[in-house]
């Protein structure tokens, strides 16, 4: 008994340091691999890595709290400080189990992508725009984003959008990759500006989004949108610009503007009183109202709303069913429907660019989007 007790200890402590020894080496390949990766995995995943690395090479979070306004590294120190006391050893394995996920997901997409879908469109990143049966598809494709709508991505769908308009297709339809239609602007578009950039970030942003509605109000064919999942924001705004809207059963429409400190934009400000009255819009566009499709369809924003399980066959089974219409007829036939409120709409959209830079710029804005970070970060 006595040879026992001296035994097992001996035991753990060499299986002990022959784990910590696979733990580095899986750690180090691991380190290797993320540099290998080709798609960026979002912030929410990079900020994991970060505090996991930090973790296992310095343990607990050691650094000073950074300032409020200092979105970047205080996500960074939030991130890592939420790990408490987690041994590094821990943290290594942690880091490479998530790395290797991240490795093994896109291995799966790059095999997904091998097939590609027919008559897909080069020189995207953001968003997949595929050319079949007559219909130019728009397909929103950051889905660990929530579809989320950033620079690169506005410009991606403005140069879809002329493509489309100029192309043999007969429609265009916009959709989301993922469980998401799209949860609208990227707030990480107003993250990290320092002061003095303030201003040329709320001219510059003015100017990209009044060239994006702008593409949405000159389109010359049928546009449709297949809202697979949850819309906020810019993507419920320009809703109102397009011909027909198809819902899941699943989807919601909010425009949270009041509760970010700013406005409404893609011409929401005429369009939704007249689709649908000014009391419906004011509970939607001023106090946040979140609508079910259900809800979205009876006010006259979703043209037909069809249960999720069939959603995808029953929608596209009509489109193209749609797409073998007469192409030309269909151009000339929206042109009419579109020409009298054209003027207008720029009008409106130009008025609405206006005030949002002057929104972004105020301190009450700033104020808002700081909030809801610091909500976020809480979650």
């Amino acid at each position: 008994r006595p040879a026992q007790g001296v035994c097992i200890p001996s035991i753990h402590l060499h299986m002990t340091a022959a784990t910590m020894q696979v733990s580095q080496k899986d750690f180090e390949k691991a380190q290797e691999q993320l540099k290998l990766l080709k798609k960026d995995p979002g912030n929410e995943t990079k900020l994991k890595l970060y505090a996991l690395f930090k973790q296992a090479t310095e343990g607990p979070c050691n650094a000073p709290k950074p300032g409020m306004l200092d979105f970047v590294k205080k996500a960074k120190w939030d991130a890592w400080n939420s790990l408490g006391n987690l041994s590094q050893d821990n943290a290594r394995k942690k880091y490479a189990e998530l790395v290797s996920s991240l490795v093994s997901a896109e291995s799966a997409s790059q095999k997904k992508d091998a097939a590609a879908e027919e008559g897909r469109h080069d020189g995207y990143e953001t968003i997949i725009v595929t050319t079949k049966n007559n219909i130019t598809k728009i397909m929103f494709n950051r889905p660990d984003r929530k579809n989320a709508i950033n620079h690169q991505m506005y410009r991606e769908i403005i140069k879809a959008l002329e493509e489309a308009g100029k192309n043999d297709s007969t429609i265009a339809v916009i959709t989301g990759n993922g469980d998401y239609y799209s949860s609208g602007n990227d707030l990480n578009n107003f993250t990290n500006i320092q002061p003095g950039e303030m201003e040329k970030m709320a001219k510059d942003g003015a100017v990209l989004l009044k060239e994006f509605v702008g593409h949405f109000i000159d389109f010359p064919k049928p546009l449709i949108a297949v809202v697979n999942g949850p819309a906020i924001g810019i993507c419920v705004t320009v809703l109102g610009l397009c011909d027909l809207v198809y819902a899941s059963d699943r989807a919601t429409f909010h425009s949270p503007f009041s509760q970010l400190g700013q406005s409404p934009e893609g011409c929401s400000s005429y369009l939704f009183p007249k689709i649908m009255g000014l009391a419906k819009a004011s509970e939607m566009l001023l106090f946040n109202k979140k609508l079910t499709a259900a809800e979205a369809c009876a006010q006259g924003l979703v043209t037909e709303v069809f249960p999720d399980s069939s959603f995808q066959k029953e929608v596209w089974a009509r489109l193209e069913a749609y797409a073998s219409l007469p192409k030309n007829s269909l151009a000339v036939s929206k042109q009419l429907l579109r020409s009298m409120e054209k003027e207008k709409l720029h009008a409106v959209n130009s008025k609405e660019c206006e005030v949002l830079t002057e929104r972004w710029l105020s301190d009450e804005c700033v104020n808002a989007i700081v909030s809801f970070f610091q909500k976020k970060s809480k979650l």
